[in-house]
């Protein structure tokens, strides 16, 4: 256990902090899982808009350090890239 105040006091960020990190990666992939629901649909329409909404959240998890940017970047353009795949299909 923490023997020192400021000790304590940084156990109750960390876990504070935790709290909100959990809290956006569901969030994030909650918005994912209901783009590839919209995906295995076939809704082109669907998945488009489902695509627009989440990614402004998958951007906000980069910028506060919840995911890597590059991993972001990477997740954003293979669902773009299935969405794209539909009109062909």
């Amino acid at each position: 256990m923490a023997n020192t105040a400021s000790a304590r006091k940084r156990i109750r960020q960390n876990e504070r902090r935790r709290e909100r990190n959990v809290a956006r990666t569901s969030r994030m992939r909650t918005f994912i899982k209901k783009v590839e629901t919209a995906i295995l649909s076939g809704d082109k329409q669907a998945a488009s808009e489902a695509f627009r909404v989440a990614q402004p959240e998958m951007q906000r998890a980069a910028g506060k350090g919840v995911i890597a940017a590059n991993t972001v970047s990477r997740k954003l353009s293979r669902l773009s890239a299935r969405i794209k795949a539909l009109a062909t299909a």
